[in-house]
């Protein structure tokens, strides 16, 4: 099957992009994906992006020189119906370089979740319904260098190449099966994503691996090492992973070296690395042993936004959590497509009695009202009887400490 496709259109040019989007104006479904290159510069750039509509693949170089903000107006428009496979990424790097908007987005990760596939992933999809085995060696292939390499493109137009005639299967069989408002919801979700605030926050060394084992000390001296690599990697232009790993950092922070020799004996350090950077480090080391021991961790936000929560607000966010949980494996389902994880501490905060409070949670969707809202306010109900008789569990902490 791959053998026989004819090969993919490089959009390279305003004038091979009008073309483009001339073809796109008479479509109404587009396949989109987009390749970037976060393994190999401190802020990624969207190298690629992949079209498909009817038998025709395209890829869109926007490194080119070239406008491709017309394509905004494309993923934009509500009557186009745009099929992107796994589409978070792609969504938020678009909306963060271009502030393109997204309507009318169809996500056959979702879809394929959705209808109980255990292992969702583009590869494993083709490879269950049409026997196709995708190479997926380019995955991690440095997208902006030029020029593309042959593998790469026959890589990359693979992304989209499938996923028109995927999707329209897998509609059929989420209607005959009356899933069709769990994708549908969730792509709305996907729709309406802004991307994070990515502004540096030194605390956030707490989320490395291992930092919480470390001595007062050494968590002082890791702080300054984290801020350090930051520094190094935004001058650099490089991702964190290639200045430093985390695991040297903690390593640092816990034999806290005295000299460059003493420094290029830790795994990680290369004998480049201590002539380069090694006075930096050490720099740091030396502050962080000044500062003196960080004997309180700092407390970020948590995932699940619960990190000021009291107590009982915490049981019964697990209840809630808990009864999402039972539901969603009697449909055979992801949880996250029954409800989304960030409405739950909603309701467990306002503790609604009546569906129509219930109804007024932010992001909650009418179908889950109509369909979950019972047995959501069971779970609120019998903990309210719970509270109020006494029969709550207590000397639960405030919170999960998650870094």
């Amino acid at each position: 099957m791959l053998n026989g496709l004819p090969p993919p259109t490089l959009v390279q040019d305003a004038r091979s992009f009008g073309r483009l989007m001339e073809d796109l104006e008479g479509q109404r479904e587009i396949a989109v994906d987009t390749e970037a290159d976060s393994f190999y510069s401190y802020r990624e750039k969207v190298c690629l992006v992949q079209i498909t509509v009817e038998d025709r693949d395209y890829l869109v170089d926007p490194l080119a020189g070239f406008d491709v903000r017309p394509l905004g107006t494309m993923l934009a428009d509500p009557r186009r119906l745009k099929v992107f496979h796994d589409g978070e990424y792609d969504v938020l790097i678009l909306k963060r370089i271009y502030g393109f908007r997204f309507k009318n987005l169809f996500d056959t990760r979702v879809a394929a979740a959705t209808l109980g596939s255990p292992n969702p992933g583009l590869a494993n999809v083709l490879r269950e319904r049409y026997g196709i085995e995708l190479d997926k060696s380019m995955q991690r292939s440095d997208w902006a260098q030029r020029p593309l390499s042959d593998k790469q493109i026959r890589y990359a137009r693979l992304d989209t190449r499938f996923l028109l005639p995927l999707m329209r299967e897998q509609r059929v069989e989420l209607a005959s099966r009356t899933r069709e408002h769990f994708v549908d919801g969730e792509c709305r979700r996907l729709e309406a994503l802004e991307p994070p605030d990515d502004s540096f926050d030194p605390d956030e060394f707490v989320k490395l691996k291992n930092a919480r084992l470390l001595d007062p000390l050494g968590r002082q001296v890791l702080r300054e090492l984290f801020a350090l690599r930051e520094e190094l990697a935004r001058a650099s232009d490089q991702p964190h992973f290639r200045v430093m790993n985390n695991e040297t950092l903690v390593e640092i922070a816990r034999v806290r070296p005295h000299s460059v020799s003493e420094l290029q004996r830790i795994p990680g350090i290369s004998p480049k690395q201590g002539r380069l950077r090694g006075d930096g480090v050490l720099e740091a080391v030396r502050r962080g042993i000044e500062l003196g021991p960080l004997r309180k961790l700092p407390q970020l936000p948590n995932r699940e936004g619960t990190q000021d929560f009291s107590e009982h607000e915490i049981e019964l966010h697990e209840r809630l959590k808990n009864r999402r949980k039972e539901l969603a494996q009697e449909l055979g389902i992801d949880s996250a497509y029954l409800i989304n994880r960030h409405v739950l501490p909603r309701i467990a905060r306002a503790k609604p009695r009546t569906l129509e409070a219930l109804a007024k949670t932010e992001g909650l969707l009418d179908w889950q009202v109509r369909d979950y809202g019972a047995d959501l306010l069971g779970v609120v109900e019998k903990f309210e009887q719970e509270r109020e008789a006494g029969l709550l569990p207590t000397g639960r902490r405030r919170g999960p400490r998650r870094g």
